[in-house]
């Protein structure tokens, strides 16, 4: 069986198990998909689910968050970890796309991770949500459950990111990766994986070798 063969296995295993392939940020547009996005980076999406309704209707505009004190920022979103940075760079990222993209966030890859504080998975989440663009977004789950499955050979995200590209489906990729971080929450959870409940154990190299799921 070739790797592009397994990979739709997988992909068919998940799309029945998980129907619905939604990111779980929640959000309004485009802008606020990609604060949240950048605020969930070393923090869990249900603490930035709390703390973005304050955040939000705080600046409920980008002018709102160009014009927005970082200091007032760091308050709102203290309890989401790394205050400091992540504040910073939400206001900066706001001046960049009304001073360079006419207000409006960038549609590619190129133009997203240019923005402060933003790198290729965030970029690939946007292109892939909003946009509706083929995107591998290579998170911590996607890694672990890829490599697990013996779809790639490699932790290094961007490696992840293009070798999955080759194998996977451009209309399912972006799918895929939901459905692999929900997974990952669910079943395939690292250290203490329930392999006799995967819907994916039959394309497992892991399941079929014995392995541990050590991350």
């Amino acid at each position: 069986m070739t790797k592009k063969e397994q990979a739709a296995l997988c992909v068919a295993a998940l799309k029945k198990e998980y129907p619905q392939a939604l990111c779980s940020l929640e959000y309004e547009d485009p802008l606020q998909l990609l604060i949240a996005t950048r605020l969930s980076a070393q923090c869990t999406d249900a603490r930035v689910n709390l703390v973005t309704p304050e955040l939000f209707s705080t600046y409920p505009t980008l002018e709102a968050f160009c014009e927005a004190k970082v200091e007032d920022v760091e308050t709102i979103i203290h309890s989401c970890g790394f205050f400091h940075a992540k504040a910073r760079d939400i206001v900066a990222m706001a001046q960049k796309i009304k001073a360079d993209f006419g207000g409006d966030v960038p549609r590619t890859l190129e133009e997203l991770i240019s923005l402060p504080g933003v790198g290729r998975k965030t970029a690939n989440l946007i292109m892939g949500d909003i946009w509706k663009q083929p995107a591998i977004v290579a998170d911590t789950h996607l890694i672990r459950i890829t490599n697990l499955l013996g779809l790639v050979n490699t932790k290094d995200p961007k490696k992840v990111e293009l070798e999955l590209k080759e194998i996977i489906a451009p209309q399912e990729s972006n799918d895929f990766c939901h459905r692999a971080v929900l997974h990952g929450r669910a079943v395939c959870i690292a250290r203490r994986p329930q392999c006799e409940n995967c819907c994916m154990r039959d394309h497992c190299k892991s399941a079929k070798t014995g392995e541990k799921n050590e991350k």
